[in-house]
This record gives structure tokens, C-alpha cells and sequence, in this order.
């Protein structure tokens, strides 16, 4: 029995980065004896083990045959006679099918050492075509490394458009897309990642909503940039779908997490907002709009979107940072205080309404802007 050090910790440590997890193969041995000496095993489709003491994930060297449609539609063979080179030619990418042995020796059997130094993302075989996964995952890794001056290859890309054109991806989980595209968004070059898809055709397949243009490929650089949070990163990418039906929709098939459904609906319905002159009434609305008595944290993320939205627009942007001191003058204006002078039920909500428009008329009026509001001097 013989174990190997395998994948991105590999290529990891040959790019100079910190490596942080680390995955094993092991050659020459069964499942019995894995068992034997302690591994506990996790894999469901193929056998994979956790280490006893180090809890790394040492997998059966295995080969695969295809057998259906999918990531799923594969027959796995793991047995002590497949060898660490048939192993690694089911990978992905070159760059991910390097190992090495105890000593530290390296085993490159198809090149991949040598496409890191090309800076060239490569298939391994043509089984790549096998795997729609693997559309994504190339685009994900042309978001991680492209700012070290990483590309697809050629032949690369064109098996990536065959596979765009079959109904391959259209057998992938909405749960295995999502996890390759939330990934990619918190890359260093996101935008690279749904342009690539885009270039393939997989982008049309897997999310038809999206209308990838110049603009939100400069919107997602230039959030990628500020290291806006991922949620910030999705929302300025759907901002510009026309139909909220249509918003929904692409969420719901792709089952995105509440927190990013939020964010990227806040936005798109709100941002349109702040290209209007403000008056009292459209901040009320959207104060309103983004539940900011109860969600104030919803306040930051929405103003970073717009903040890189209305770059080009003065007037926009201006309104746009206005938002923090108006939006804290309202907060100041409680109910509880409108209920220690007497108000309650219908009138509690509609004083605390009146007070906050004359409130913020007076901020927006052409005189010199008042002091934070105190609800005990507003009669």
C-alpha cells in the first residue's frame, strides 16, 4: 500500500501558495484494509476515508466509466491493481493531476507541472467531456487564477463548448452549480467565471436570466477589487434583469441561499431609487422597502452596490452617500417614544410616519439641514 499526496495541495505548493488541506490517494489497497487500520470511511459513491488521527481524506486509487448523464452518471472502479496514473488521468485539469510520493517526489505524468509554468488551464484526456461539473469548475479556477495570467486553452474551451451544446448540464444539480458559482463569486476574478461560461455557451444553459454585458463584468471586477462580500458581488450581477419574475426564477432554480436572494432583490428594486431627485416621500419608501428598523444591516451592502452602480452618475452617487446620516436620522424618530406621549394603534403608526417625512422634508429643504431628530421635539 502506497499513498500519495494529490491535487491543488500539489499544485499549490508549486504555484508558492500556503496549502491548507491536503488529499491523499492510496494504491494497492481495498476498502477491508482501509478498515483494518482505523480509516473511517465517508464516501458514498466511492470509497473515501478519513484518517484516524489527521482526519485528511485518503480515497482508493479508482478509474470510471460513464454510464449515464451528469456529474452522478459515472460506474466507479476502486480496487489494489488501479495504479496512481490511471487515477490521476480521470482528473480534471493537468494542474490538478500531479502527486507526490513520501519523499516529496513529484509525479507529473501529463504535464502539468509544465501548464503552471505556461500558465495554461488543460484537460487531461478527453474524458474531461465526460463531466459537465467540469465546465464550471475550469471557469471557477480561470476566477482564481487568471490574475497570475492563467487562460484556457484552446482545445479546453472548445470541449467546454461541446459540452455547453448537449443537455449535459442541464443534468446538473441546481446544488452542484450553485456551489461552483458561490465559490467563483468570492474569487479574485469572478467576473472571468461567468464570462468563460458565457464564451462556452454554458451560461445561456444554466442561467438564460442573466444578460452578461461590458458593464457588470467591470460591476464584478471592481467589487472584486474593494473585497465586497459575495452577497454584494450576486446582487450588482442581477441587477439589471428586467422582470423581477425573471429574478426569481433564475434564484429559485438555482436554490441560492436566502442571504444572496435578499441582496440581490433589495437591489434590484431599490437602486432605482436614488436616479430620482430624493424627497422625503422616496426615502420613507425605500427606508421602508429595505426594512431598516428591523434589518439595519441590509443599509452597508446596499450602498456598496449602488456606490459602484452610479460611478458615472454625480448626482446618483451624491444621493447615494447622503443615505447614512438620513437613513440614522429616521432611526431616531421611534416608535416607543411616540407611545410615552400617548399614541397607540392607528394613529402611533401614522404620527411616526408624519414626524419622519417633516423630518427629513426639513433636511431636503433648500435652507441649512437641522440637527438629529428628537420624537420629544417634534410637537
Amino acid at each position: 500500500m502506497q499513498t500519495y499526496l494529490v491535487g491543488g495541495a500539489v499544485r499549490d505548493r508549486l504555484l508558492g501558495f500556503e496549502v491548507y488541506d491536503r488529499d491523499w490517494v492510496v494504491v494497492g489497497a481495498s476498502a477491508e484494509q482501509m478498515l483494518a487500520d482505523g480509516f473511517v470511511p465517508v464516501g458514498k459513491d466511492f470509497p473515501v476515508f478519513l484518517h484516524p488521527r489527521t482526519h485528511e481524506e485518503y480515497a482508493l486509487a479508482r478509474t470510471e466509466r460513464k454510464t449515464g448523464l451528469g456529474y452522478g452518471g459515472f460506474q466507479f472502479h476502486a480496487a489494489p491493481d488501479v495504479t496512481l496514473e490511471q487515477d490521476l488521468l480521470r482528473r480534471d485539469l493537468t494542474i490538478n493531476a500531479m502527486a507526490e510520493d513520501n519523499q516529496g517526489q513529484l509525479i507529473d505524468p501529463y504535464g502539468g507541472r509544465d501548464d503552471l509554468k505556461q500558465k495554461r488551464l488543460r484537460h487531461v484526456s478527453a474524458a474531461f467531456a465526460e463531466d459537465p461539473l467540469r465546465v464550471l469548475r475550469t471557469a471557477r479556477f480561470l476566477a482564481r487564477f487568471h490574475r497570475l495570467g492563467f487562460e484556457v486553452a484552446a482545445e479546453t474551451m472548445a470541449l467546454m463548448s461541446q459540452l455547453s451544446s448537449r443537455e449535459e448540464l442541464q443534468a446538473l444539480s441546481s446544488e452542484r452549480v450553485w456551489k461552483e458559482t458561490e465559490r467563483a463569486l468570492g474569487e479574485s476574478s469572478p467576473q472571468l467565471y461567468f464570462s468563460c461560461l458565457q464564451q462556452c455557451g454554458a451560461l445561456a444553459q444554466l442561467m438564460p436570466e442573466l444578460q452578461l454585458n461590458s458593464r457588470l463584468i467591470e460591476l464584478l471586477e471592481q467589487a472584486a477589487a474593494q473585497q465586497f462580500d459575495d452577497e454584494v458581488r450576486w446582487a450588482l450581477l442581477c441587477h439589471q434583469i428586467e422582470q423581477e419574475a425573471d429574478l426569481e426564477q433564475l434564484q429559485q432554480r438555482l436554490k441560492t441561499p436566502k442571504r444572496f436572494q435578499q441582496s440581490a432583490q433589495l437591489l434590484r428594486r431599490h437602486h432605482p431609487t436614488l436616479q430620482k431627485p430624493l424627497t422625503a416621500e422616496r426615502l420613507l419608501s425605500l427606508y421602508q422597502g429595505l426594512d431598516l428598523s428591523r434589518r439595519p444591516e441590509r443599509l452597508a451592502p446596499f450602498i456598496e452596490g449602488c456606490g459602484l452602480i452610479f460611478t458615472d452618475h454625480p448626482e446618483s452617487l451624491n444621493r447615494c452617500r447622503q443615505l447614512p446620516e438620513l437613513i440614522d436620522g429616521i432611526n431616531q424618530i421611534q416608535p416607543r417614544q411616540l407611545v410615552q406621549q400617548g399614541f397607540k394603534g392607528a394613529e402611533l403608526g401614522q404620527e411616526l410616519q408624519r414626524r419622519r417625512l417633516s423630518w427629513l422634508q426639513q433636511q431636503l429643504s433648500p435652507t441649512p439641514p437641522q440637527a438629529a431628530p428628537d420624537s420629544n421635539d417634534q410637537e
